[in-house]
């Protein structure tokens, strides 16, 4: 995560780091001690090493592996069919993607969740009249329910500033998984429709509804 001022970076906030291991537990002694010896190397020899290389002052703010062990990984331990063409399941080539498909994966995945409630937050900002055009950017750390960073770009047409409405919104919608899946109703079952033709603009799923209109004006008065 990194803090910019316009588009200059000033600072590194967070690093997360999701890496694979071998099975060290009995040599090291226990669970723990593995995951303390890689936190440690990794910090030590990847983190550390690179953000010295840039002139950019950093806080010590690391989380390696943030579930624990990370023995088991690829199709082994958690993927299923899926990667199919993002970029047409969202917005084409008009808008960012964050990478991650959605098809093939649980609503506990923020690939999925995170990219809807973005759609439905932005949808609501607009609607709301903050702004002509909205884009929301989530960013999670595997293992840690609140997003690391959230970011609103309105492209010079916000109302208010980008800041202000990013803390409106921090403060109307929770961001957490298991929040986002329970307000959307995720687990309903709803994704054979959305397996082709694309998952946005489309009549009839939750994360199309502009609902909390009322809620961020009242914030809004608020502040």
């Amino acid at each position: 995560t990194v803090q910019y001022n316009g588009y200059v970076p000033i600072k590194v906030t967070k690093v997360v780091i999701a890496t694979q291991h071998k099975d060290l537990s009995l040599e090291l002694g226990s669970d723990k001690d593995e995951l303390s010896f890689i936190q440690k190397n990794i910090i030590d020899h990847v983190i550390l090493p690179i953000l010295k290389q840039y002139d950019i002052p950093y806080d010590e703010h690391f989380i390696v592996n943030g579930t624990g062990r990370f023995v088991d990984g690829g199709p082994k331990a958690d993927t299923g069919l899926t990667g199919r063409k993002i970029i047409v399941d969202t917005y084409g080539g008009y808008a960012r993607h964050g990478g991650g498909a959605f098809s093939g994966k649980d609503p506990s995945k923020v690939d999925r969740s995170a990219a809807y409630m973005s759609r439905y937050v932005s949808k609501n900002i607009v609607a709301s009249g903050l702004a002509d055009q909205c884009e929301l950017q989530l960013a999670y750390s595997i293992g840690v329910a609140e997003p690391v960073s959230i970011n609103v770009d309105t492209f010079g047409t916000g109302k208010i500033d980008d800041e202000q409405i990013t803390n409106i919104i921090s403060k109307v919608f929770d961001f957490r998984p298991a929040e986002m899946i329970s307000k959307l109703n995720l687990k309903m079952p709803v994704y054979c429709k959305s397996a082709s033709y694309g998952h946005m603009g489309r009549i009839g799923f939750t994360w199309e509804k502009i609902d909390m209109v009322d809620e961020i004006m009242k914030e809004v008065n608020n502040g």
